[in-house]
């Protein structure tokens, strides 16, 4: 009978201890921040006038691709860092989702304005890549953190 309790309060402390644990990152809701909607739509359209400067087609606005830029931007912001973390899985998902061909993507941290971004962006060889890219869908994702750094994700697909 003693070895019964024993383990009854063994169970019952490993209940306890596992309820008192953090929740996973990706399904805590706390984490999400609101877009900063003015610079997610000026960043685009920088993008879109520099394309059509160089002949390119404009970009159309996906909400689908709006959605996985929101999602890694949040977790950019839960992680502090900035990075192309699951961007295959991402990319995947996107491709099955519109029948995408190419998938590419951009992120960048603790620019102020969505001008200093862009020319950040075009600067680097990689980034302007995407820009220029041969796509036809994209979305831009901008959040602010809880110390005011704003984080970006944009995502290209064809």
């Amino acid at each position: 009978m003693k070895m019964r309790l024993q383990y009854a309060v063994l169970v019952l402390f490993v209940l306890l201890a596992n309820s008192c644990g953090k929740e996973p990152l990706e399904s805590s809701a706390e984490l999400e921040t609101e877009n900063a909607v003015p610079l997610e739509q000026e960043l685009l359209g920088m993008v879109n006038d520099y394309r059509n400067t160089l002949g390119y087609s404009t970009l159309e606005f996906s909400p689908i691709a709006y959605d996985y830029a929101n999602q890694h931007t949040d977790y950019m912001i839960a992680t502090g860092s900035i990075n192309h973390d699951g961007f295959t899985s991402r990319a995947s998902n996107i491709s099955t989702e519109v029948n995408a061909s190419a998938v590419a993507e951009n992120v960048a941290k603790d620019y102020p304005t969505a001008k200093v971004t862009f020319e950040k962006w075009v600067a680097s060889s990689g980034h302007r890549k995407n820009i220029e890219g041969d796509f036809t869908h994209t979305a831009v994702s901008v959040k602010k953190d809880a110390s005011g750094h704003y984080y970006y994700t944009q995502l290209f697909y064809r």
